[in-house]
């Protein structure tokens, strides 16, 4: 382990996408929408649309929304075709920034990702300029409450095939592959475990810190703008921000 929590570096997105559920659902909608696309609405043959669905409950997306986001995608084949598109820069002080998006327009999106690096210190990099500082893994959030049994619930992220098990303040984080995500996170809801959040995500393996006021804001500008904008799906980093670096 890093000594790093893998939940403080996202608990800022967190808080965020809190205070505006409604345009997190929308980028969950279309999430929803492009793996229906790929493999079909059933989610018993479609394993990636099972694990959205998964992450949508986690973020309290209510389940008419979800069936209907589903039921359109699969009935719509006129539906605007998205595709992935990953960018990557450096923030200020250097900090490594990956921005995953779903697009229906390359250079729209380009052009608006540019100009938030550009606009707050930052600059857009080429792909592989920083993913290399990532590890793509899956990441299961459980809420620690007063009746949670660590040990029982270690013991089953490691019987489920989770290659990680790490107790936190607030929650117990587990660490998957991605191939043997869907695995673990469909053997411990059967155990009747609910999620905090459980997701594919990019775990840096390397922080780096920002001691200057001003870079600070313009890394926090630069982060907010770029979760705001409709094609970004996720917004990672590896900025240390003090929260994590009180914990090691």
């Amino acid at each position: 382990m890093s000594g790093h929590s893998k939940w403080a570096n996202i608990r800022r997105k967190k808080e965020k996408t809190d205070s505006q559920r409604a345009h997190a659902f929308t980028k969950l909608g279309r999430e929803l929408a492009v793996v229906v696309k790929m493999g079909g609405g059933d989610p018993e043959k479609n394993p990636k649309l099972k694990d959205v669905i998964v992450k949508a409950k986690a973020a309290n997306m209510p389940n008419d929304n979800i069936t209907r986001c589903i039921n359109k995608a699969a009935g719509d084949k006129d539906a605007a075709g998205y595709e992935e598109v990953t960018y990557e820069g450096y923030g200020p002080a250097g900090v490594a920034v990956v921005v995953e998006t779903l697009t229906d327009n390359r250079n729209r999106t380009a052009g608006d990702v540019r100009h938030f690096f550009d606009k707050y210190g930052g600059n857009l990099g080429t792909t592989g300029c920083v993913s290399f500082m990532f590890d793509k893994k899956g990441l299961i959030l459980i809420e620690k409450t007063v009746k949670s049994d660590e040990d029982q619930i270690m013991m089953d992220a490691l019987e489920s095939g989770a290659d990680d098990f790490l107790p936190e303040e607030e929650y117990f984080e587990i660490t998957t592959s991605v191939s043997n995500f869907s695995n673990v996170r469909e053997y411990l809801e059967k155990k009747g475990y609910k999620f905090e959040s459980a997701e594919i995500t990019m775990i840096p393996t390397m922080y780096t810190k920002i001691t200057d006021e001003k870079q600070i804001i313009l890394m926090e500008k630069i982060i907010d703008n770029l979760e705001e904008l409709d094609d970004v799906q996720n917004v990672y980093h590896n900025w240390e921000q003090d929260e994590e670096a009180d914990e090691e």
